[in-house]
């Protein structure tokens, strides 16, 4: 078995540790709290059945019925979310060791090579990671090199709870996003795009997570939006997020519970933290209506996300 390494990233008040497996953030310090969910050693990271603090892929969110079809030919996926797709799947590259290169305190790259077939998918993609820590500011840039055409859709899951404790009822959220894509009883995409006006997902202005009963769906952001989201609690602590992906997927951890020894961070269970996963489209490879995310050698997948809390 692969061992695990970790590296630690420092810039003033900001301490970020990261693990080679899955890219996952175990912990993020700011100052004296700890504003991340975690567990409590690497070795837990092997079963992360919340996906908790890693990079999913080679698709993130649902694929329905576990499969796509492209250039006549259909893939058929593992159904780890049964009947559908999650997150890559059970060996997804959220799940995966992958090689990293130290920079420092304030950089660290990983890479991984995902073979043709891996999870079901076609081609075989060389994928690159590299976190970078600024200030407050930790930024990922996600790339995926495929050696023909795939769908390629990654995003970063970490839990936030701003407060280091309890739920996160007392966090705002604002979010720059005057459309979604509704899900049906299944979290699947129902496969149309509505305004959020007089919906729960409506964030356009700040909206205290308390007064909801929690959130698992996607938004389309408004593009160019600086920033994307923004969280703030009632002690000062906020959160900034910015991305060049189109969507963002709000989870309020409404199915966490207490599987594995936790970290420094808040208790896991129900609204313990927050995800805010910039991605495209949920089930995209089906419904063209939502943009393609095929990948190609001459259009290789890319993403830049930063998020920034003080």
């Amino acid at each position: 078995m692969d061992q695990i390494t970790s590296h630690v990233l420092r810039d003033g008040d900001t301490k970020v540790t990261v693990l080679s497996l899955g890219c996952a953030v175990m912990d993020w310090r700011v100052r004296d709290r700890h504003v991340v969910l975690g567990y409590r050693t690497p070795e837990h990271y092997r079963q992360n059945p919340a996906s908790m603090g890693v990079i999913c892929g080679r698709v993130a969110n649902r694929i329905a019925g576990a499969q796509f079809d492209l250039d006549g030919v259909t893939y058929s996926l593992p159904a780890n979310a049964s009947p559908h797709h999650l997150h890559g799947g059970p060996g997804g590259i959220g799940r995966r060791n992958w090689q990293m290169s130290r920079d420092g305190e304030r950089a660290v790259e990983f890479r991984l090579l995902s073979e043709d077939g891996d999870q079901g998918y076609p081609g075989r993609v060389a994928f690159r990671v590299v976190m970078r820590l600024k200030g407050g500011r930790l930024t990922w840039k996600m790339e995926g090199v495929p050696d023909r055409v795939t769908p390629i859709n990654l995003t970063q899951h970490l839990y936030f709870n701003l407060t280091g404790q309890g739920t996160v009822a007392d966090h705002n959220l604002r979010i720059v996003a005057d459309r979604y894509t509704p899900n049906g009883p299944d979290l699947v995409p129902l496969g149309r795009i509505d305004p959020v006006a007089g919906t729960a997902y409506d964030f356009r202005t700040p909206v205290r997570l308390g007064d909801g009963e929690g959130w698992d769906g996607n938004l389309i952001l408004t593009k160019g939006a600086d920033p994307a989201a923004e969280v703030a609690v009632p002690d000062g602590m906020t959160l900034r997020l910015w991305t060049d992906r189109p969507g963002m997927q709000v989870y309020t951890a409404n199915t966490l519970k207490h599987v594995l020894p936790e970290g420094p961070g808040a208790a896991h269970g129900r609204f313990a933290g927050l995800c805010l996963e910039a991605q495209d489209m949920p089930n995209a490879v089906n419904v063209p209506a939502f943009g393609s995310i095929l990948c190609s050698p001459d259009a290789p997948y890319r993403q830049v996300t930063s998020i920034e809390i003080g």
